[in-house]
């Protein structure tokens, strides 16, 4: 059976639980909280970080390669890296560009404004977690935010700066669909759009999720505000679609 190791509310490893589900491959998920996550990782193969990916052939410690790996188990017309060069290559560079950008800079929005709230925050992203794990970031929870907060290079203009970058990157995919195509590179479904709507997640908290996320009804009215206005984002909007809609590709059987 193959194992993901995952920090549950991640949204790197959402991208590897979506592209394996999408792929009818089956896994086992191993959720960890976050700095143990780093040990346990480097245990199995990878580099420290998740999504990890085992099985009988090897490790791969990186979201796009447990994407394509996923791929690899599909009839090409359900692939999410299209075979024609050209296509390729525009939703590899979007991928990436999304992956180094609104990926680091939402999960900064949301880690900022979540520390603040112990209970809620921990509600959520303990979901799963071996239980002793659990127990210690709650005992060590003062030494747990000091050391995320410099992990993530979190400062006082934090929320406000990561604000403005997310929203410089969510116009920019806004635009990409604005010629009334159907998806970010096209006609299809890609990675682009795989990683995009993942990405999205930290601040559109999507209910569809792989793991719960906290509602705007449970949020501080504050923070529900900004994740409602986030929502209504014309991209946020195709996040929330593409969330909505995900399936497993149905044309043929699991293959293993």
């Amino acid at each position: 059976m193959r194992r993901l190791l995952t920090i549950p509310i991640s949204h790197y490893c959402e991208k590897a639980r979506w592209a394996l589900e999408r792929a009818r491959l089956e896994y086992r998920e191993e959720r960890h909280v976050q700095g143990i996550s780093r040990i346990i990782a480097r245990r199995a193969g990878g580099k420290g970080t998740m999504p990890v990916l085992v099985d009988d052939t090897g490790v791969l410690a990186e979201s796009e390669d447990i994407v394509r790996y996923a791929d690899e188990h599909l009839e090409e017309p359900d692939r999410l890296f299209p075979t024609d060069p050209e296509l390729r290559t525009d939703v590899e560079r979007l991928s990436r560009w999304l992956d180094d950008g609104l990926g680091p800079d939402g999960r900064r929005w949301i880690y900022a404004q979540m520390f603040q709230h112990k209970q809620l925050m921990l509600r959520f992203n303990n979901n799963g977690v071996p239980s002793w794990e659990a127990a210690g970031i709650r005992m060590f929870w003062p030494l747990a935010v000091r050391w995320g907060k410099r992990e993530l290079g979190l400062t006082a203009t934090t929320i406000e700066d990561d604000e403005q970058r997310v929203r410089q990157a969510f116009d920019a995919i806004a635009e990409r669909l604005d010629d009334g195509r159907k998806h970010l590179c096209g006609d299809s479904f890609t990675a682009a759009d795989l990683t995009f709507a993942c990405l999205a997640a930290s601040v559109i908290i999507p209910p569809q999720y792989g793991t719960p996320l906290p509602q705007p009804e449970v949020l501080p009215p504050g923070l529900a505000s900004e994740v409602n206005r986030w929502r209504e984002h014309p991209a946020g909007a195709y996040a929330m679609k593409l969330h909505s809609g995900r399936i497993a590709v149905q044309s043929r059987p699991r293959s293993d």
